[in-house]
């Protein structure tokens, strides 16, 4: 029998998970000001993205009023984090993410490798506008990586293939056939081209470089599965 102390008590239960339910979403749904974005932490940037990611495999993204973040950003941004991705068309980083309007800055190009006007990009989104965190974001089944494994000629894609060399070089005979048919080899080879492209901005910039050692910034590679949805963090 269900006494009325018991169904209060269930009640009042039940209106604090949905008032603690709507505190968190209000929270995850608020713009990222300039303050809010210098009191996020570098790791804290990750973490973030971690969760969101958490709620988009579980089903559980967060909806929240687009046209209102257009509206409160449209004169001012503080995206919290910077993300290099691949222009597949699975991989869309704010969705894979759960982000919204003014949380992430996101530069993609075919198999997420930088160059100049990419990490100009990147400096501009940490240095200048305070971005705390970038990650380098691949994929399983990557068709830039796919046509590199087989040394496509096409066009100017000839060029770009050659960014990825520096990945196909950690291979070796152990890893079998060099062929875009063989899984495993194609993921060495983007798990590998993530991880360099990654370390290569403490190389490659030093306004980066000087964001990472004063422990202003942090850089990760991870990698995206396209058949679940799960990223994976490499570093």
């Amino acid at each position: 029998m269900i006494t009325r102390r018991l169904f209060c008590g269930c009640l009042a239960g039940g209106l604090s998970l949905a008032g603690a339910a709507a505190q968190a979403q209000s929270l995850e749904c608020a713009v990222f000001t300039p303050d809010r974005q210098k009191a996020t932490a570098p790791g804290e940037a990750l973490t973030r993205l971690r969760a969101g990611n958490e709620r988009f495999i579980a089903g559980k993204s967060i909806n929240c009023d687009l046209m209102a973040q257009v509206k409160e950003t449209a004169t001012n941004q503080s995206p919290y984090a910077a993300i290099v991705g691949c222009i597949d068309s699975r991989v869309p980083p704010e969705l894979v993410f759960d982000q919204r309007i003014g949380d992430v800055f996101c530069a993609r190009v075919a198999g997420n490798c930088v160059n100049t006007d990419i990490i100009g990009s990147l400096e501009y989104a940490t240095k200048v506008a305070g971005a705390r965190a970038i990650v380098v974001l691949g994929h399983n089944s990557c068709g830039a990586i796919k046509s590199a494994v087989d040394d496509v000629k096409l066009g100017n894609i000839t060029e770009l293939l050659k960014n990825f060399q520096p990945a196909i070089a950690t291979l070796s005979e152990a890893d079998g056939h060099r062929d875009s048919h063989n899984y495993s080899l194609v993921q060495k080879v983007a798990e590998a081209n993530a991880r360099l492209t990654a370390a290569s901005l403490l190389v490659r910039s030093p306004i980066i470089k000087a964001l990472v050692e004063s422990g202003d910034l942090t850089i990760a590679a991870a990698m995206h599965d396209i058949a679940t949805g799960k990223v994976t963090w490499l570093s």
